[in-house]
């Protein structure tokens, strides 16, 4: 039997508002919207972008409008990201200030990371990798 072919995995991270999240992408580490839905005089729905690295957000408010089945199924899950980057100093930079969940440290799988929780709550991992 034919495998499919996966192309692409981008997560789709649920919060009460989106907007709260907007700087920590973009002018902390240079994410683009390429794709923005309003509801109402919030936005609904985004999509950021840096090179091949996109993050979706939605509104928990746009969920339950737009797909009551998997409205049921969240329970305000939070999301756990991890990102391989290429200079884990200049990350630590530009997002000097925002809440560190995971200190620095150096990991058996030989690359050095920092964990952040973004304003919607969720948790982020950049990792460096020794090349």
């Amino acid at each position: 039997m034919a495998k499919p072919q996966l192309k692409k995995s981008t997560p789709v991270l649920f919060v009460a508002a989106i907007e709260p999240s907007l700087p920590f992408w973009q002018q902390r580490l240079g994410f683009t919207r390429s794709v923005e839905v309003p509801d109402g005089d919030k936005l609904g729905f985004v999509i950021l972008s840096n090179g091949e690295i996109e993050v979706m957000y939605q509104s928990i408010a746009l969920l339950q409008q737009d797909s009551t089945a998997h409205a049921l199924q969240f329970d305000g899950d939070k999301t756990f990201l991890f990102v391989e980057i290429d200079d884990i100093a200049a990350l630590a930079k530009a997002l000097d200030g925002c809440e560190i969940v995971m200190p620095r440290r150096e990991t058996f799988y030989g690359s050095t990371e920092i964990g952040y929780r973004e304003p919607g709550g969720h948790f982020v991992t950049f990792a460096q990798f020794k090349r």
